[in-house]
């Protein structure tokens, strides 16, 4: 009779390695070494450690200070709270992608809340995350009125925080460079007024963000030095800034009423604090017909803002990308970093992006004042 082929087993040989790990742990139950555990499976000591890792980070294992592993008997995987600016936001929504796709790749249950740019339905989710019992919350809300409210909740509940771009009292901060991003994108605005217009400004306006608070108006304050560290002849009073709050609305409204008050004006510089207002800038400019006397530059780089820059007729000249895709990945690191007792540096800055119009990124900027935690390999 014909011989019959050996049936072909489907294994994945690092599984097979792990669970020979969790069940020799398990049968043990008793707190046992990395060495003892390397002794007992002949598995090689990096492998076993990774594993180890691995195993303790989704909740099968316990990693004590003294360094023993021990199984848990009903494991349960980590769970981050995380407080959306609001989907209505495309920078934010680029986040909470970024975000939910880095926690799924480690393991992470999220739990996402839209904040809806607004304070108390912010101050609503920081309570549901505390009744949730989230293992760390991470807040990207925009107010800092009730910044101090919803970090006195987390903190009382005694779950870590880390805040997005605005700074939180108890909270690692995570986000921009604010003053930085703004003083590239105004030395930006001064170099076109010195091609286009032979350096002749009557007008700079800043499109600003004042619930912010301080650090996210520094974008604005780093803007006009910008400027002024360019074209340092401009007189100050013709630096003008307005609180747009970062929406398209608003900033379209505020841009029309100066340009319809001052209707001669010909080479004037808008530096906005986001991409949205910027984009609520261009409205205004399009409609009176002024793309030539003006130049604005934006925060986030948002698909619409990209789209906006592709034309050569376009006022809006630039932005700075925050590299939204990025802060997935190193929230999720930062969080299990705090979780693992690992010190974190307080402020932790995230790389960034000058892009001008009708070209590809010209530059990259590292803010580099803190030390990224280490890495947690998965």
């Amino acid at each position: 009779m014909p011989k019959t082929a050996p049936k072909r087993l489907y294994l994945i040989p690092v599984l097979s390695k792990a669970l020979d790990v969790l069940e020799m742990v398990q049968r043990e139950n008793t707190p046992m070494s990395l060495e003892s555990i390397y002794q007992r499976t002949h598995i090689s000591k990096t492998t076993v450690y990774r594993i180890l890792k691995t195993l303790a980070h989704r909740g099968y294992l316990t990693h004590a200070q003294d360094g023993l592993y021990r199984a848990i008997g009903n494991p349960r995987k980590m769970v981050f709270g995380f407080g959306g600016e609001s989907t209505e936001m495309p920078f934010s929504e680029a986040v909470t992608k970024s975000l939910r796709d880095a926690a799924a790749s480690a393991g992470v249950e999220l739990l996402v809340l839209d904040n809806h740019y607004d304070p108390a339905i912010a101050v609503r989710n920081a309570e549901n995350f505390v009744q949730n019992r989230v293992d760390l919350v991470i807040e990207f809300q925009v107010d800092q009125q009730v910044a101090p409210i919803i970090a006195d909740k987390i903190s009382a509940a005694g779950i870590p925080l880390i805040a997005v771009d605005i700074p939180h009292p108890h909270a690692v901060f995570f986000g921009v460079d604010n003053f930085r991003v703004g003083l590239e994108a105004g030395e930006l605005l001064a170099d076109h007024a010195k091609q286009a217009w032979d350096g002749k400004v009557s007008a700079v306006l800043g499109l600003d963000l004042e619930e912010a608070g301080p650090l996210v108006q520094s974008r604005i304050t780093g803007a006009f030095e910008g400027v002024r560290s360019r074209l340092p002849g401009i007189p100050a009073e013709s630096f003008i800034r307005m609180d747009a709050r970062g929406m398209r609305e608003k900033a379209y409204r505020l841009v029309l009423d100066f340009l319809r008050r001052h209707p001669k004006e010909r080479h004037i510089l808008i530096a906005a604090a986001t991409d949205t207002s910027a984009l609520g800038a261009v409205e205004a400019v399009r409609e009176l017909k002024r793309e030539q006397h003006i130049a604005i530059v934006g925060q986030d780089c948002i698909e619409e803002a990209m789209e906006a820059m592709a034309s050569s007729h376009t006022p809006l000249i630039g932005s700075v990308s925050h590299e939204a895709h990025t802060y997935g990945a190193r929230l999720i690191q930062l969080g299990l970093a705090i979780l693992e007792g690992q010190n974190v540096p307080p402020y932790n800055y995230v790389e960034h992006k000058l892009i001008e119009r009708n070209s590809s990124p010209s530059r990259t900027l590292q803010t580099a004042p803190a030390a990224k935690p280490t890495a947690v390999h998965l």
